[in-house]
């Protein structure tokens, strides 16, 4: 038997009372009561410092975006359609390897290992894009598109190494969690991990967001420090178990690339009911994505003060916050399926109120913490979802199969987005209504998923399809 940092233990009986202390197990690792505490200790120190970089950077990118007078499109294209895209390419590559790698530190923490400390390096770059533009229309002398272009052109570089590196990340850090989190605590640990996102958004909204106009270059190197040390001594910290040997290659074809490629698509579209689950769980997080990305231009257009929309994210957070473990309690209690049906369900209803009424800052107000407060629920209800749909040995392949899907929609819906609005005189009010359409979609596939789900077992006998 051997013992991990966090006083979990390999090999040991699941429930092991002998001692009167109780355990919880997965895979190979054993906790006792402490070592589950350490274990989550551990994990909510790396999210608060995930969480303080994706709550914040995308908001600071939004404001130097506006600085240089940018579109509507260029938006959506920098701040959704690129993301989109980067993570088509690169998430089935990272997960479908790091599903087969087997190596002293595990299967995920050595690829977080590598590509954190390239987000954190992005965030300083980021903060030098004003003065790498000057550069560069100086440099171009006459053939310069202007300045405000040439600095937007750097923002859309050091954006495109910062996506590139944190989408490594966001594929593998909750297959990690799937991965050392016992089943039975993960809808409450999910609760736990959303209670401290909402105190990253918190301290930001509070505290740093009203100064982003003057002070994004400090923001950001800030933010680079805080990620790149704090999640680093959390990978460093967490131990994963053993795993099976990973499925042996086929023979009967030859090694590489597109074999591989094959082999992911083959075996995440091998059933149906996983078609419905990718395309359900992106429509939904796709619904949400009209009033993130324009909130603060609909706030300007609407001549709320920056501290004002800051307070207003902050309240939202706040009530997200006392929500969080009761949502991640009842997501195990009652299954985060049956948890998002309720959630999209009234979040379509109140996105409806919202385009009729929020055409003032007060409404908005009242609008803005009504999306934020229901797509809190939803997603802190559901984030257990894959771990306890899909196959447990290829969690990350079959999760980063989701994403694909909603990157693929997220790469075409935003620029469509963008282009309406630009045309439309940039009604934003209109975003609520986008909204509310695509969550009753999101909705019915839902439901249909549901349906799968009961023939398949339901809450008390469920086992996923198998995958040959």
């Amino acid at each position: 038997m051997t013992i991990s940092p966090l006083g979990a233990t390999t090999n040991t009986p699941p429930c092991d009372c002998s001692d009167g202390r109780k355990r919880w197990r997965i895979g190979t690792l054993t906790y006792t009561a402490g070592g589950l505490a350490v274990l989550f200790g551990w994990l909510l120190w790396g999210d608060f410092a995930w969480q303080m970089r994706e709550r914040s950077v995308a908001p600071v990118v939004t404001v130097m975006l506006q600085q240089y007078q940018s579109s509507a499109l260029v938006i959506s294209l920098l701040l959704a359609s690129l993301p989109a895209a980067l993570s088509v390419i690169i998430g089935p590559v990272v997960s479908y390897r790091s599903d087969r790698h087997r190596g002293p530190r595990g299967r995920r923490i050595p690829f977080l290992l590598v590509s954190t400390p390239f987000a954190a390096f992005s965030l300083f770059l980021m903060a030098a894009t004003p003065w790498l533009g000057g550069h560069l229309h100086a440099a171009l002398g006459v053939n310069s598109p202007g300045e405000s272009t040439c600095v937007l052109l750097m923002i859309g570089l050091m954006w495109t190494v910062f996506e590139c590196s944190a989408i490594i990340g966001n594929t593998l850090f909750g297959a990690l969690i799937n991965d050392v989190v016992p089943k039975e605590m993960i809808g409450r640990f999910f609760g736990l991990f959303r209670a401290c996102s909402l105190l990253a958004g918190i301290v930001f909204n509070k505290t740093l967001f009203a100064h982003a106009d003057e002070h994004y270059a400090a923001i950001f190197v800030g933010l680079g420090v805080l990620f790149g040390l704090g999640f680093t001594l959390m990978c460093l910290r967490v131990k994963e178990g053993e795993y099976p040997p990973p499925p042996p290659p086929d023979t009967s074809r030859p090694p590489g690339f597109v074999t591989a490629c094959r082999e992911y698509f083959r075996e995440c579209c091998q059933h149906r009911y996983f078609l419905f689950i990718f395309l359900a769980q992106s429509l939904a997080t796709i619904c949400f994505l009209p009033i993130n990305l324009y909130s603060v231009p609909y706030a300007d257009s609407l001549g709320m003060p920056r501290q004002t929309f800051g307070d207003a994210i902050t309240l939202t957070y706040l009530i997200s916050l006392g929500l969080a473990y009761f949502l991640g309690w009842m997501a195990d209690k009652f299954h985060p399926l049956r948890m998002g049906i309720v959630a999209l369900g009234l979040y379509a209803a109140v996105m409806v109120w919202g385009g009729i009424a929020a055409s003032d800052p007060e409404h908005f107000k009242v609008a803005l913490i009504a999306h934020g407060v229901l797509s809190g629920v939803f997603f802190t209800t559901t984030a257990s979802l894959g771990a306890r749909l899909f196959p447990n040995a290829r969690f990350a392949q079959f999760n980063s199969a989701a994403i694909l899907v909603t990157s693929l929609l997220s790469v075409v819906f935003p620029l469509i987005l963008g282009k309406v609005l630009d045309l439309g005189g940039r009604h934003y009010q209109q975003t609520f209504f986008w909204g509310a359409a695509i969550a009753v979609v999101a909705l019915i596939g839902f439901l249909v998923v549901y349906a799968y789900w009961v023939k398949l077992g339901g809450l008390k006998t469920y086992q996923p399809p198998r995958v040959e």
